[in-house]
C-alpha cells in the first residue's frame, strides 16, 4: 500500500492520464462527422449507411457506460482502465485500416466499448485519490476537457479531412492513448475493493444492452426512418421500454443481490436532480454543436474547417469560467454556493440561445462569435457545479456507479437533443416554407413586380421570356427555402432555451455540499 506522501506525488500525473483519455474519447464522438462524405465515397456507401460510423459508436458507448462501475469492482480500476485504453487505442488502429463499412462499423462499435470508463471510471477514480480540497479545480480541469472536445471536435476533423484523409481521424488516437496507458498503468493501483466475488447479473446486463441499445437505435434511426412510419422503429420503441421498466426493477428487487446497475443511489435527490440537469446540458450541448455548423454551412456558406474555427472561442470561453468555477468551488469551504453558480449558468446559456434564436439570411460570422461566447462560458459555469453538488451528495464508495449515470445522463441529453432538434428542424422548415409560398399568388403585386423584375434580369443576359420567367420562379423558391431553413434555426435554438427553462426549477431539489473531509484512496 502506497503512503499519501507517495499519492501526493503520483496523483497529479494520474489527472494527466485520465483527462488525456478522456478528451480522446469524446472527441471521437464529433471528429468522424466531417469526414462521414469522404469516408461514404471512399467505402462506396450511401448517406445513411456511413451514418452507422457514428450510430455504432454512440450506441455501445451508451450500453457500456451503466456496466463500468461494475466491471472496475470486478477487474479493478488499473486493470479496467488500462485494458479499456488499449482495446480504444486497437479499435482507432483498425478503423483506420479498414476497407468495408461492415469492417469501420465494426471496429467503432468496439472503440465505443472501450471508450466508456476513459470517462465515468477516470472521473470516479479522481473522486477517490484526490483530497477534498483539491475536488473543485481537479473535477474543473477533466470537465474542461469533455466540455470542450466536441466543440474541438469539428475544427480538427475538417482540418485533417481538407489536408490528409478520414483515415487519420482514428491514427490520431494511438500516440495520445498510448502516452494515457503508460501514465496511467505506471502511477495508478488497483482498488483493494476490486473482487471477483459473487455471482453476475447476466440478467441485469442483458436487459440493459437490450433496453438501451434500441432507445440509442431510436434516436439515432428515427429521423432518417420517419419515426413511429416505420415499423422497426415501433417494434425497438416498445421493447426498449418495456425492457428498461423491467430492468429498473430487477436491479432494485431484494432478489437481486448483486445488481450491475445500484438505481437504488438515485433515491438522493441532489444526486437525482443533478443527473436530471445533466440531460438537459447535453441536450444544449450536443444540440448546439448538431446545430451551428449546419446554419454555417448551409446558410452562411463556411467551409467544415472555418465552422470549427467559429466555434472555436466559444470552446476557449468554456475551458476559462470552468477553471473560474473550479477555483470557486475548491477547498473544503467552498468560497460560493454552487447552486448560485449554475443559475448564473443557466440565465447566461438562455441568453446565448436568445442571440442565436434572432439570426437572419444576412447574418455573417460576427454575428455569432458573440453568442457562441456567450454559450461557451455559460456552459462551464453548469458543468463544473453541478458535477460538484451530485459528487458531493453520494458516498465514496458510491462515486462510480454515480458517475456511470451521470455520463449516461449527458449522452443520453445529447442523443435526445439530436433526435428531438433535427425532427423539429425539418418539420419547422417546411411549415415557414409553407407560410411564405402562401403569399405567391397572382394577385399579389408584391410577388407579380418581383417575378417580373428576376425574370428581366434574366432576359438581359440572353435568356428567353419563357425560361427567363422559369428561372425567376425558381430563384423564388430557393429563396423562400433559404428563409424557411434559417427561421426553423431560429426556432430550433429558441426550443433549447425552452428546454432550459423548464429544468432550471431542478435546482431547487439541489443540497449546498457540506464540507467533508474525505480520505485519500491509496490505490
Amino acid at each position: 500500500m502506497e503512503t499519501s506522501n507517495e499519492i501526493s506525488r503520483y496523483r497529479w500525473w494520474i489527472l494527466l492520464g485520465l483527462i488525456t483519455a478522456a478528451i480522446m474519447e469524446v472527441l471521437d464522438t464529433t471528429i468522424v462527422n466531417v469526414a462521414l462524405p469522404q469516408m461514404a465515397g471512399n467505402l462506396g456507401a450511401t448517406f445513411q449507411e456511413i451514418a452507422w460510423v457514428s450510430t455504432g459508436y454512440i450506441l455501445s458507448n451508451v450500453v457500456v457506460l451503466p456496466m463500468t462501475a461494475f466491471l472496475a469492482g470486478r477487474f479493478g480500476r488499473k486493470r479496467y482502465l488500462g485494458f479499456s485504453i488499449l482495446l480504444f487505442i486497437a479499435a482507432s488502429f483498425f478503423c483506420g485500416t479498414s476497407h468495408t463499412l461492415i469492417e469501420l462499423v465494426f471496429w467503432r462499435i468496439t472503440q465505443g466499448a472501450g471508450g466508456a470508463a476513459l470517462l465515468s471510471t477516470a472521473q470516479a477514480t479522481l473522486r477517490q485519490i484526490f483530497p477534498t480540497e483539491q475536488q473543485g479545480i481537479v473535477q474543473a480541469i477533466f470537465l474542461m476537457g469533455v466540455i470542450v472536445a466536441p466543440t474541438l471536435g469539428p475544427t480538427l476533423g475538417g482540418w485533417i479531412t481538407d489536408n490528409y484523409t478520414w483515415n487519420w481521424c482514428f491514427f490520431i488516437n494511438i500516440p495520445i492513448g498510448l502516452v494515457s496507458f503508460f501514465l496511467v498503468t505506471t502511477f495508478l493501483e488497483d482498488s483493494v475493493k476490486a473482487s471477483r466475488e459473487g455471482s453476475v447479473d447476466w440478467l441485469g446486463i442483458g436487459l440493459l444492452a437490450v433496453g438501451l441499445g434500441s432507445l440509442q437505435y431510436v434516436l439515432e434511426e428515427g429521423q432518417r426512418n420517419d419515426w413511429f412510419q416505420d415499423a422497426t422503429i415501433c417494434k425497438l420503441t416498445a421493447l426498449s421500454v418495456v425492457t428498461i421498466a423491467v430492468l429498473l426493477w430487477w436491479e432494485m428487487s431484494p432478489r437481486n443481490t448483486h445488481p450491475v446497475v445500484n438505481f437504488k443511489i438515485l433515491k438522493n435527490s441532489a444526486l437525482s436532480s443533478s443527473i436530471f440537469l445533466f440531460v438537459a446540458l447535453g441536450f444544449g450541448l450536443y444540440g448546439g454543436v448538431y446545430l451551428f455548423p449546419l446554419f454555417a454551412q448551409t446558410i452562411l456558406g463556411l467551409t467544415p474547417t472555418k465552422t470549427g474555427l467559429v466555434l472555436l472561442p466559444g470552446g476557449l470561453a468554456t475551458a476559462c469560467s470552468a477553471l473560474i468555477c473550479g477555483r470557486l468551488l475548491n477547498g473544503r469551504k467552498a468560497l460560493i454556493d454552487p447552486r448560485i453558480l449554475i443559475v448564473v449558468g443557466i440565465c447566461i446559456f438562455m441568453l446565448s440561445m436568445l442571440d442565436l434564436s434572432h439570426l437572419t439570411i444576412l447574418s455573417g460570422e460576427d454575428d455569432t462569435r458573440v453568442a457562441l461566447l456567450i454559450r461557451g462560458f455559460g456552459l462551464g459555469f453548469l458543468f463544473t457545479p453541478i458535477n460538484q453538488v451530485a459528487y458531493a451528495s453520494v458516498e465514496r464508495h458510491e462515486a462510480q456507479q454515480a458517475s456511470g449515470l451521470i455520463n449516461l445522463a449527458r449522452q443520453l441529453g445529447g442523443s435526445f437533443g439530436i433526435a428531438i432538434l433535427g425532427t423539429y428542424l425539418t418539420n419547422r422548415t417546411n411549415t415557414h416554407y409553407a407560410n411564405l409560398a402562401h403569399y405567391t399568388y397572382p394577385s399579389n403585386h408584391l410577388f407579380t413586380d418581383r417575378i417580373h423584375g428576376i425574370a428581366a434580369a434574366f432576359q438581359s443576359h440572353g435568356y428567353s421570356a419563357v425560361t427567363a420567367n422559369k428561372m425567376a420562379i425558381g430563384a423564388i423558391s430557393q429563396g423562400f427555402s433559404v428563409q424557411a431553413m434559417t427561421e426553423s434555426y431560429n426556432d430550433a435554438f429558441f426550443l433549447i432555451l425552452i428546454i432550459f427553462f423548464l429544468t432550471a426549477p431542478a435546482i431547487l431539489l439541489l443540497r449546498k455540499p457540506k464540507p467533508i473531509a474525505v480520505a485519500i484512496d491509496a490505490h
